[in-house]
């Protein structure tokens, strides 16, 4: 079949990677998906996805994780999208272009985004069974299969980026893995030998095994070819069943060569600085097939996302030019950050090195200085916090000393050069080429006040985002300097923040919200009664330390009932015909025949409507006030007790079967998931927790959109903390990784405690993973290295709540003081709220909204009830 160009001219996209998608992103921003048909060409079975976060799939990611289209954008913009079906063929003098399905489509502009792939260096049985390339998701998904089950031991060929990914991937995976590197140091392209020296340090108390300064001479093969070993260069013969090959990429342009277009020497499509072919106007080329006006083949994503919206804007008529980018990178690597910038091998002359290293600790800093004070370029192992200040000085004389640069903080002569010292046009977003001055712009002209919505305006941090800690210097620094007065407290009642009142709370063993807003609350707010905004949350703060500072824990004792929220109030949710919910713990998300055998005689005897909920629990509807203490009764009889599904606590925990049924499973996950919550339950915090653990990377329990969620590896557990699946979802972050069952539980305490501590009124951990300083670094140095001293701290704050955990049903239906509140009027406790009715549906109940909207009048000619 063949599509010609008609009245509505046409925009061929061949390839759908990172690039590509970002094409299409500055198409649509310039308005020409509305002027012009845009049809793609992708050979993947699926559309564009994160490629530089490949190697989070062996944490649990799915492909569905990584994808970078929403087909939503697809649809919206009329974009014809071909997944599976490459382009095979370019006839310029006919302008089409023919897909290998026999598709054949016309063009007006052609954008060739095919990308590279990966170099494969000659040596002999370099395609037997075990060798693998690292490019792609089904790449990825052929490693974890042969690794699952054909290999023990695992070898990379390359010490690069990829490299060290891959090598950790098949650590992840349960491999004894090493690193094969050619040159005589790893990311010999990033760092010095120095540099390399710090990291190779670090990576071998890993557990990786890492062979510099030889290359690989033969992939050694049993009688079936399939892999046994591989010999070196210096003569030595390492065993290995796999072998993955990722020392660099070649750009792929062979469909440009068979077009008759120009390419480079060495590869790559050769455009001008516009990213047009130098043979064809109406063809361009982007991304790391192209070869750039300044001779030069980009292989990292920030120029690739440039030239496409150089394409973009040259195809609109708009002024734009290519003519090279920043080549700085700043990488998290096997959890060690690797950073360079500028002239980082200092290659400048005259130049000078200012350079500090601690082989101990890990940390290795360099900075190029020129003779004039310049600032040319660095290098940053272990430690590269600074690098977004110090990137954007990059070819100006620092305001301070290099040598203070480089120093830790804390250090004698240390110096923190914070962003305010950068001049307007330093780039703070290289990703996006977005300047501080646009940054500034955001808060003075759009009236921006959050970092998210600075991204929103600007773009800025909304690509690797290793620029997110200065963004949000810059906003506070910059509403700060226009005489915005941020008042951080947390309400009218109180001048201080939830942290600094927790802090009191703590330090001064302050057990009431009384003697708190007394003592510490603002001037004239100081013997009232306080809002509905600072009393369920110092309700909440008491509640956490309860045991410590000496407080009850039961939130209906005393002053703490007066405090709380509607749903704590009767320790039930409240639902939108007056009615209440009940919500029994299942830990782990099990249940024996009997437990469910009373949870249906419960509901069938209250008439209440029954639900499986998402956190593997059984939530039943329709229940009046005053039976909430009856159902309550028959359920801790039976041995159930509070699912806290009313308060800002523990949720649940979820879990897959783990490796007890399942065949994939390598952990038992159902018996993680009943310890941790069993632990935690209980545990009152600034908002709703959630959890899960899953017993292999297949992660069927989605622990990484919880809270804190767990995902089982053949070497133990790896951590993951603030993803969120609700409104705004948010994968979470690893933490650690194969962490026995100890260390689990202890990290976990420490970061539920360390959230509890800092967060502010109703933040969930995603939120605050991206607010506080530092983000998951600084949470990671906290937690896991205790760099603030406090973990012995927050270890002693779980202990005593683990210690004192009491279930408020079973304390309520023991108490009939407190049963007195479980009624409908107080005045008449007999009498059950005529409002509060219910329709059939289903075989079951759901309320009656009319019968809400009116009361109990009836409108007229309706029936009664």
């Amino acid at each position: 079949m063949t599509a010609t160009p008609g009245p509505t001219p046409t925009i061929v996209l061949v390839g759908h990677g990172m690039v590509g998608q970002r094409f299409l992103e500055a198409l649509a921003e310039r308005g020409l998906t509305a002027t012009h048909r845009v049809v793609v060409l992708c050979e993947e079975p699926r559309p564009a996805y994160d490629r530089v976060a490949l190697t989070s799939y062996f944490s649990g990611r799915t492909a569905e994780d990584l994808s970078l289209t929403d087909m939503g954008f697809i649809r919206e913009h009329g974009i014809e999208l071909h997944v599976g079906d490459p382009a095979s063929a370019v006839d310029r003098a006919a302008r089409t272009v023919t897909a290998r399905s026999g598709l054949v489509v016309g063009y007006d502009v052609l954008v060739l985004a095919t990308g590279s792939y990966p170099f494969v260096p000659p040596v002999p049985n370099k395609d037997a069974e075990g060798c693998f390339v690292y490019r792609t998701i089904d790449d990825l998904l052929a490693i974890e299969e042969y690794a699952r089950t054909r290999a023990t031991t695992g070898a990379v060929v390359g010490g690069g980026l990829l490299g060290l990914e891959a090598a950790g991937a098949l650590k992840g995976l349960g491999l004894n893995a090493h690193i094969v590197e050619f040159a005589p140091r790893l990311m010999p392209v990033q760092v010095d030998d120095g540099g390399g020296a710090a990291l190779l340090r670090t990576i071998e108390e890993m557990g990786l095994s890492v062979h510099t300064g030889v290359g690989t001479q033969e992939i050694v093969t049993d009688e079936a070819g399939a892999v046994t070993g591989m010999k070196l260069s210096d003569g030595s013969e390492l065993a290995t069943d796999m072998v993955v090959f990722s020392a660099g990429v070649r750009p792929r342009d062979q469909l440009a060569r068979e077009a008759g277009l120009t390419v480079g020497e060495r590869g790559g499509i050769a455009v001008d600085e516009r990213c047009r072919t130098l043979d064809d106007p109406h063809v361009f080329a982007i991304g790391e097939c192209a070869l750039a006006a300044d001779g030069r083949v980009y292989g990292l994503v920030a120029p690739g996302y440039e030239q496409a919206e150089t394409a973009a804007a040259t195809i609109a008529a708009d002024e734009a030019s290519f003519t090279g980018a920043d080549l700085s990178t700043k990488l998290k690597l096997l959890g060690v950050d690797v950073a360079s910038f500028g002239d980082a091998h200092g290659t400048t002359e005259d130049c000078l090195d200012v350079v500090y290293s601690d082989s101990r600790s890990g940390l290795y800093k360099k900075l190029v200085i020129g003779r004039d004070g310049t600032l040319l370029g660095g290098i940053l192992v272990g430690d590269a916090d600074a690098y977004g200040t110090l990137r954007a000085l990059t070819g100006s004389v620092p305001p301070i000393a290099p040598e203070s640069l480089v120093l830790p903080a804390g250090a004698s002569g240390g110096a923190q050069l914070g962003p305010s010292a950068l001049p307007d046009d330093a780039i703070i977003c290289s990703c996006h080429n977005v300047s501080k001055g646009a940054i500034r712009g955001a808060v003075t002209e759009h009236s921006c006040t959050t970092v998210p919505e600075v991204k929103k305006c600007t773009k800025a941090g909304t690509g690797c985002g290793s620029c997110v800690k200065v963004l949000g210097q810059l906003v506070t620094a910059e509403l700060e300097a226009s005489g915005v007065e941020v008042d951080k407290g947390l309400c009218g009642c109180f001048g201080r923040t939830r942290e600094e009142l927790y802090e009191i709370v703590l330090a001064l063993r302050v057990n009431t919200y009384q003697d708190l807003l007394d003592r510490y609350g603002r001037e004239d707010a100081r013997g009232g009664d306080g809002c509905d905004v600072c009393k369920p949350a110092v309700a909440s703060i008491i509640a956490s330390l309860a045991p410590t500072i000496g407080a009850s824990g039961y939130v209906l004792d005393g002053e703490q009932a007066a405090l709380q929220e509607t749903n704590d109030h009767f320790l039930a949710n409240l639902q939108k015909n007056g009615s209440y919910s009940v919500v029994p713990r299942i830990p782990g998300g099990e249940i024996t025949p009997e437990g469910l055998i009373v949870i249906g005689e419960i509901a069938r005897d209250f008439g209440l409507y029954t639900k499986i909920t998402g956190g593997q629990r059984i939530d039943m509807f329709g229940a009046r006030v005053e039976q909430l203490p009856l159902i309550w009764t028959r359920l801790v009889d039976a041995g159930f007790e509070s699912g806290h599904a009313y308060g800002k606590s523990l949720r649940t925990v979820k879990s897959c079967v783990g490796r007890t049924w399942c065949r994939y499973g390598v952990q038992d996950s159902v018996r993680m998931a009943i310890d941790l919550e069993l632990r935690y339950r209980g545990l009152r915090s600034p908002h709703k927790l959630k959890s899960a653990v899953s017993g292999c990377a297949r992660e069927c329990a989605e622990a990484q959109s919880k809270d804190f969620g767990v995902i089982a590896t053949s070497n133990g557990w790896n951590l993951y903390v603030g993803g969120n699946g609700g409104a705004t979802p948010r994968h979470a972050d690893l933490l650690a990784q194969d962490l026995s069952d100890a260390e689990l539980v202890r990290l976990i305490d420490r970061f539920l405690m360390f959230y509890i501590r800092t967060a502010d009124r109703l933040e969930r951990t995603s939120t605050w993973l991206d607010r506080i300083p530092g983000g998951l670094d600084h949470v990671r140095d906290v937690v896991v290295e205790d760099s603030l001293g406090i973990c012995e701290e927050l270890e002693s704050l779980m202990k005593d709540h683990v210690a004192h955990y009491a279930d408020e049903w079973a304390t309520t239906i023991n108490d009939p003081e407190k049963l007195a509140r479980f009624v409908s009027f107080v005045n008449a406790p007999d009498t059950p709220d005529p409002v509060v009715g219910f329709v059939p549906e289903r075989d079951q109940i759901k309320p009656d909204l009319p019968l809400l909207t009116i009361g109990h009048r009836p409108l007229e000619g309706s029936a009664q009830r």
